[in-house]
């Protein structure tokens, strides 16, 4: 039974926000990873989570969280949800970003990490990995999400920008040139290798809006429970996973 076929039984003991397209996959994996430490209280760290749409749910089910992002912002907007959420107390913010972790967070002292949509934008996506093993405690657990290339060629190509799906195709990093919003793309082996390099076990690769940013919002907005379940059907299964927008890596450093 996998993470995702796991996600009812979880449920019942985590509040979350409701699933929708964008976020189902990974809630579910992180709903089965606290039901593997249930009465555990863990220490959470959010690299580059913005405004706590990961952090504020899991605050709630009583864990501790720490933010660290670049934008102030984002963090103001963060400290004020946390609030509202009533638990200001187990938020911190911390201005930073990610090739910056390393200075940040002490060694072993976080049992979750979420790294999400930041290895796609920083200079050094080796180091900052680096920096989240570091962080971890040994058998402590990783939730890295980031840009899929070949959703991104497709995409492009879809749109009739057959010139820029060509140069995303062919470039090693995946990324149409200095224009481009991110620096780089992955897929999942390269994107496991990273990982790997660093110390972690990957353990599962999903898809994350295989089907999502394709469908009429019409479809998406009026059938949502349905799209949630064909997106958790599919996201792990080849080749709807590697066509997916965003891949989301659960990796483990070795207890």
């Amino acid at each position: 039974m996998t993470r995702l076929d796991r996600v009812e039984q979880t449920s019942a003991r985590f509040t979350g926000p409701p699933l929708t397209p964008r976020t189902a996959v990974i809630w579910s994996v992180l709903r089965a990873e606290l039901e593997r430490r249930a009465g555990d209280r863990l220490t959470v760290l959010d690299v580059g989570g913005g405004t706590g749409g990961f952090a504020v749910p899991l605050a709630q089910a009583g864990h501790r969280v720490t933010v660290v992002d670049a934008s102030p912002d984002a963090l103001a907007a963060l400290t004020r949800r946390a609030a509202e959420s009533g638990v200001a107390d187990r938020v911190r913010a911390v201005q930073g970003d990610g090739d910056a972790l390393a200075g940040l967070v002490e060694p072993a002292s976080v049992d979750l990490v979420l790294c999400h949509s930041v290895l796609e934008v920083v200079d050094d996506p080796a180091s900052v990995v680096a920096a989240l093993v570091t962080a971890l405690r040994p058998g402590g657990a990783a939730s890295v999400l980031v840009a899929g290339q070949a959703a991104a060629v497709l995409g492009r190509a879809m749109n009739g920008h057959l010139d820029v799906a060509a140069a995303l195709a062919a470039d090693p990093a995946g990324t149409a040139g200095p224009r481009d919003t991110l620096r780089r793309r992955y897929d999942a082996d390269r994107a496991a290798a990273l990982l790997a390099a660093a110390g972690l076990t990957v353990e599962e690769i999903h898809g994350v809006r295989v089907l999502a940013d394709l469908l009429p919002a019409a479809v998406a907005d009026g059938q949502q429970a349905a799209v949630v379940e064909l997106e958790r059907a599919l996201a792990a299964r080849p080749p709807y996973r590697d066509l997916a927008a965003q891949l989301h890596l659960f990796a483990r450093r070795p207890a």
